[in-house]
């Protein structure tokens, strides 16, 4: 199973902290670091900042050699498809190939109030979100003069230069719970397809409705992969002394037995094991989560323990 780190960027982590936790990652062997795209704390602390994901990740990409970097989504809302062709072109062209791409419709009704930013009725954001895949799979990343005019958007003989350097295009991730419309998007557009601390029935659940999606569209299983809250200690005292870092950052105590079918939660060995279970059901890749962004102890660990004893 590949591990993969994933920070809520939204969450006052500042450019140092970016830098700290690309080059950790980068140095114990951890392949990918993705982070969410938003521009409000969606915990509720409205004090914390937030820097601009494609920014970032452009800067990041030109501070390190290895690491894949990505957002885990961005908000069809916030960008015109056009724009976040650009961005993650740019991204793509600034780490020589190293870029993944989730794009997602958007919920957060306090940001987007907040930001100017249009929250449509469901169905209307899943339109967007499909015309705005359109553009970008097809338009921008595909040969040729492309023209698309759709109720949301509307490009004419577009032909976008330069093309990305991961050819076809950089990996486009959708997710959620797989229901009929998303995941027909995924069969279409999606190289893989990640849902949000499911339990073990749901992964089942939501897997069997992206590969029945795939094979109607005759194309061959798109990788499945699970985002969950990671909170990892080398023994039980530390994993205790982890969770009470969690609770101060979270405002709330932690309930590791409430957490259990959700959460990545325990010592390593322990997380090893409930990961095992969930590649047994098809899971390909772990984002995990990492709350206490400023704690590099646990970024080291899950590359000097959890990485290899997953391999």
């Amino acid at each position: 199973m590949r591990v993969a780190l994933m920070i809520e960027g939204q969450e006052d982590v500042t450019w140092e902290d970016w830098v700290a936790l690309a080059e950790t990652c980068e140095r114990v062997g951890i392949e990918a670091l993705l982070r969410s795209d938003h521009y409000l704390s969606v915990s509720g602390a409205h004090e914390r900042g937030a820097l601009d994901a494609w920014g970032t990740i452009n800067a990041l990409a030109a501070r390190t050699s290895t690491l894949r970097l990505g957002t885990l989504v961005s908000p069809a809302s916030f960008r015109h498809p056009s724009v976040l062709g650009k961005l993650a072109t740019t991204a793509d062209h600034v780490s020589g190939g190293r870029i993944e791409v989730g794009v997602g419709t958007g919920w957060s009704e306090v940001e987007h109030t907040a930001l100017g930013f249009p929250l449509l009725a469901m169905r209307e954001r899943m339109d967007v979100l499909e015309e705005q895949l359109t553009i970008l799979h097809d338009g921008h990343w595909g040969d040729g003069p492309f023209t698309f005019h759709g109720t949301h958007y509307a490009v004419e003989n577009l032909d976008a230069r330069p093309k990305p350097v991961q050819r076809p295009h950089p990996p486009l991730i959708l997710g959620g719970a797989a229901g009929p419309r998303a995941a027909r998007l995924a069969a279409r557009f999606a190289d893989e397809y990640n849902t949000v601390m499911p339990t073990l029935d749901e992964i089942a659940e939501r897997r069997a409705a992206i590969v029945a999606a795939c094979e109607r569209a005759g194309r061959a299983p798109i990788p499945f992969t699970v985002m969950t809250t990671a909170l990892i200690g080398t023994d039980e005292a530390d994993l205790r002394r982890r969770a009470q870092d969690l609770t101060i950052w979270r405002g709330e105590p932690v309930d590791l037995a409430a957490a259990a079918d959700r959460w990545v939660a325990g010592t390593v060995e322990q997380v090893v094991a409930r990961l095992r279970t969930y590649e047994a059901a098809g899971v390909e890749r772990i984002y995990l989560q990492h709350l206490v962004h400023r704690d590099l102890d646990t970024v080291e660990l899950i590359g000097r323990e959890l990485v290899p004893a997953l391999a």
